[in-house]
């Protein structure tokens, strides 16, 4: 048996991706075989087409971080799941595909309060959101949340959980489609990321305070810009750097502000630490369960379509989510 795939042959961006056929690897223990009905692009996707994310697979490699689909197989052993079960989960990588073998243990079932494509792009932005606000800002209602690049699919996932927490939330998007998605999403106000008069903004909706918590997924100048619209005592979220850009944080700033810088690796932490993973899992299944975090999906393309859709993320013309749907002939 075999089946098509999306495969980075080059790290040359998205013009080296190749649609081609793979034949079926046998289970191992604790795997199961999944047929893929749609998979969720992340940014992430787009940078290891370059190598340039931080996990570096050699070519040719299955990019795709995450997937919804329905279990066909399941290897001995395996007691969680049986043949016939909606599931969503994900990886470092394999996911745009007809196929997938991966773990049992990273697999979740499907909450009927999701599409099959919003399932396929649900749980990279609700963990990365989820492990930010909760387990590393800890979060506090009536806290105000300034998320940048508010209109992305992790940003927009931030923005719901940062009002569904209780938080005052500001996002930051560059057209006004993107800041009317943002305020759709739940934010209470929307700026634009190019106005000089960001940071001065951002203290003015906040009686001159500054904001408690800053998401940041983009890096760059902006990063720079959001430091000085946080208040005393703030915790700054390094989400990634979607810029293509790192920042240089000024140390001293940081001091005499009183505000930390926190790093974030959402995946990593759990892969680290199976009791904070048991802990995510749970409340992410009733986060899922409640429809919260439901993703906005832009742009829904099919499997030999991989390229073009991995461009709208280069673009940036991505509004939330952009999502493969795979379509089994």
């Amino acid at each position: 048996m075999s089946y098509r795939a999306a495969v980075c042959t080059a790290l040359d961006g998205p013009d080296s991706i190749k649609i081609e056929t793979r034949e079926r690897a046998p289970l191992k223990p604790g795997e199961v075989r999944i047929v893929i009905k749609a998979a969720g692009l992340n940014f992430p996707d787009l940078l290891m087409t370059y190598g340039k994310y931080q996990f570096r697979p050699d070519p040719p490699f299955i990019p795709g971080m995450e997937f919804s689909g329905e279990v066909i197989e399941i290897a001995d052993g395996v007691t969680a799941f049986k043949v016939g079960d909606a599931v969503m989960g994900g990886g470092k990588g394999d996911c745009i595909a007809e196929e997938a073998l991966v773990s049992a243990a990273a697999l979740v079932a499907k909450p009927n309060a999701l599409s099959w494509e919003e399932a396929a792009c649900w749980r990279a932005g609700g963990v990365t959101a989820w492990h930010a606000l909760h387990d590393k800002a800890a979060l506090k209602a009536g806290e105000t949340l300034l998320v940048l690049g508010a209109a992305g699919g992790v940003g927009m996932a931030a923005v719901s959980l940062g009002k569904h927490m209780g938080a005052i939330v500001i996002g930051t998007g560059s057209s006004a489609e993107k800041r009317d998605a943002i305020l759709a999403a739940g934010a209470d106000h929307a700026l634009d990321p190019a106005d000089p008069e960001l940071a001065a903004k951002v203290k003015k909706l906040t009686g001159g305070k500054g904001c408690d918590v800053v998401f940041d997924p983009v890096g760059g100048e902006l990063s720079i810009t959001a430091t000085r619209a946080i208040g005393w005592g703030g915790r700054f979220l390094i989400i990634g750097f979607a810029s293509g850009t790192t920042p240089s944080f000024p140390a001293n700033h940081a001091l005499i502000k009183g505000y930390s810088l926190i790093g974030l690796r959402a995946g990593e932490a759990s892969r680290r630490d199976a009791d904070l993973a048991a802990r995510t899992g749970i409340e992410l299944k009733k986060l899922a369960e409640a429809g919260i975090m439901r993703p906005h999906i832009s742009h829904r393309l099919s499997l030999e379509q991989t390229r073009e859709a991995l461009l709208v993320l280069e673009r940036r013309e991505a509004i939330g989510r952009v999502v493969i749907s795979i379509d089994k002939q």
